[in-house]
């Protein structure tokens, strides 16, 4: 999963930008190769990470796999968004040109060089149903809107890859106590194993918020705004479904903890397999720890 993470780290790094640069809250390009923000608190009106402590060269050798390229700003992003916009919208006016029947080659050559952003163009009609003719202030509101705020990002991944750390000290411990035969004394890792048991749950949801909410503002980047997207269901409707979901799935998180640690708590000779020290077979003996053949005596 580590080779994994650091992968996506990589093509995180090429194709998505703004999602990268919103996790590290990476506000100014940095001279390459960029530091890896460990830890800091994200001050979306200064523009800043406070406290930040940082590990040098560490970010740019993640997601560029050099130490020459550099990792994209916010501020620089978004100062590039502001300008897709504004060719977003020339791209809308040559397409209502197109719609209304204008089809000179000049027309189709314009709207050709600039359909590209024709989605940043959307993002003003969270502000006016007018696109052409937008403010000043709408497109700046607009090129806001292309960059998720950055705390709960920058704290949800980093929150994941604390728990990732922790499962890998568990599996790595577990397994030398394992290999050395004195794992069972060690009731301090068994009881951390235990309690430990929903956090990939956790883990694993912290991952598809991060994956789902960095792409915001759209639903198919670059193309489609989200809020273009919104389904036309009812509230109701979704409501209904959403809360038939969690009495169903909580229903069965319930008595899968239950059985769990019903079982934990009767351990392995609970099976009745008369394999275990202890263990009360079906003929009502105890199991022997060893089993010695008839005639041999043990000196």
């Amino acid at each position: 999963m580590i080779v994994l993470g650091d992968e996506s780290g990589y093509t995180t790094g090429e194709t998505q930008k703004v999602k990268l640069a919103v996790i590290e809250a990476e506000w100014e390009t940095q001279k390459p190769p960029a530091a890896f923000t460990a830890f800091g608190f994200p001050n979306d009106t200064m523009q800043r990470t406070d406290h930040a402590i940082r590990i040098p060269w560490l970010l740019g050798l993640i997601a560029t796999r050099s130490v020459t390229e550099e990792v994209t700003g916010i501020k620089e992003l978004k100062q590039n968004h502001l300008e897709r916009i504004e060719s977003g919208i020339i791209g809308y006016a040559q397409l209502q040109k197109l719609r209304a029947g204008d089809k000179t080659d000049a027309t189709r050559a314009m709207f050709e060089k600039h359909k590209g952003d024709l989605g940043f163009a959307l993002l003003l009609k969270k502000y006016t149903a007018n696109v052409v003719d937008a403010t000043s202030a709408q497109k700046h509101a607009a090129a806001d809107d292309t960059i998720p705020k950055i705390a709960p990002l920058f704290w949800s991944f980093r929150i994941m890859v604390a728990l990732g750390m922790l499962f890998l000290f568990i599996f790595a411990a577990s397994f030398f106590f394992l290999a050395i035969r004195n794992l069972a004394p060690q009731r301090w890792l068994l009881r951390l194993a235990v309690i430990c048991i929903p956090l990939p749950w956790i883990a694993s949801e912290l991952g598809w918020f991060v994956a789902e909410y960095g792409r915001q503002p759209w639903t198919i980047s670059g193309v489609l705004p989200t809020f273009l997207s919104v389904s036309s269901l009812p509230v109701s409707t979704v409501y209904s479904s959403l809360a038939a979901f969690i009495v169903f799935y909580t229903g069965l998180f319930v008595i899968e903890m239950y059985l769990m640690l019903k079982y934990i708590r009767l351990g392995p000779g609970s099976l009745g397999t008369g394999r275990y020290f202890g263990e009360a077979t079906a003929r009502g003996t105890a199991a022997s720890p060893t089993a010695h053949p008839a005639g041999t005596h043990i000196v």
